[in-house]
């Protein structure tokens, strides 16, 4: 018998407290203005967090549990997508969760590929649940808050200034009928592997007591230039195949695409990629509002988008993602009962 992989349910953890476009101009020293901040890159306001990216995913997990009406005993595994960068180091952030939430049958583990690790981890799920009797719901689920390491004052890194804080979780069931995922297709460039990250705090640069304070501002481009001129080079090429690819493995022709859920990027980009895929302003939601969440953005986008009545049944969704390091991924979604 085929088995198919739906979406059970969708949760959401965005914080009180927001940092304004204007703020961010004031954290540059005015090298950048409040309207270039807005309007290049595409920030009005941007979540900012008083807690710890394991809490967030967990609040997320127990809002998606919520929105699926199970119990949590029902969960197998937990897979957390949430950042390396938590409460505490070298703690388990899905068994944090699953604790919270109750989940005493599962287990967990974390899996990271930054920016990109929901959408890689939706095929990891996908493939679990059709691969392994044993397993019939899988939660994802996790936090971020990368923002906390970026030094305003270091114009390389301008393209990470919308870095924003919050969590994310997607329940997702074997055999559900409905909201299924299909095919994904993910790209690697492990050229790029080292040319962006924390500079200080690991084991060839640890901190120290004479760099503890820049320790805590060093999140950059470890070399700008060679980061730079390669995803000049592949980034657009690598997400438009890994679309192509995704449309392909479902069985689906790319012009049937119905909405975008893509990660916050600058505006110019944006709108670009709507172009490139034949789609209007109304098929997709840019989160100038929210900022860049990591790997919580798909989440986001794609419950906005459903409590709008963006995406209805029968709606084709691709969720797009891409994670420095450098990696792309692309995952199609066929919304509403099948």
């Amino acid at each position: 018998m085929s088995k198919n992989v739906g979406i059970a349910g969708i949760g959401v953890y965005l914080p009180d407290e927001y940092i304004t476009a204007k703020e961010i101009s004031e954290a540059t020293g005015g090298v950048w203005s409040e309207s270039a901040v807005i309007e290049k890159l595409g920030i009005t306001r941007k979540t900012r967090a008083t807690i710890g990216t394991q809490e967030m995913g967990a609040i997320a997990a127990q809002n998606c549990i919520e929105d699926a009406g199970i119990c949590p005993t029902e969960i197998d595994v937990i897979l957390c997508m949430g950042e390396e960068y938590k409460e505490y180091p070298l703690t388990t952030s899905a068994l944090y969760i699953q604790d919270k939430i109750g989940a005493v049958n599962a287990w967990g583990i974390d899996v990271q590929n930054r920016c990109c690790t929901t959408v890689s981890v939706i095929k990891m799920a996908k493939d679990m649940l059709v691969a392994d009797d044993e397993i019939s719901t899988v939660l994802i689920a996790g936090g971020y808050r990368n923002g906390d390491f970026i030094d305003y004052n270091d114009s390389d890194v301008s393209m990470m200034f919308n870095l924003s804080d919050g969590g994310g979780a997607i329940l997702l069931k074997k055999n559900l009928g409905k909201n299924l995922v299909l095919g994904s297709h993910i790209i690697a460039d492990a050229s790029l592997a080292r040319t962006a990250g924390v500079e200080i705090g690991g084991q060839i640069n640890p901190i120290t007591a004479e760099n503890l304070e820049e320790s805590k501002k060093s999140l950059r481009l470890l070399d700008a230039k060679a980061m730079k001129d390669r995803l000049n080079q592949v980034s657009m090429p690598n997400w438009n195949k890994c679309i192509d690819k995704a449309f392909e493995k479902s069985g689906l022709s790319k012009s049937e695409l119905d909405y975008l859920a893509i990660l916050h990027i600058k505006r110019s980009g944006h709108d670009f990629m709507l172009k490139e895929l034949g789609l209007s302003q109304e098929q997709s939601i840019y989160l100038n509002e929210y900022g860049h969440i990591g790997q919580v953005d798909q989440i986001l986008s794609l419950k906005l988008a459903r409590d709008g009545g963006k995406i209805k049944d029968g709606s084709v969704v691709c969720l797009l993602s891409a994670g420095i390091g450098y990696i792309w991924a692309a995952s199609i979604v066929k919304w509403g009962e099948q």
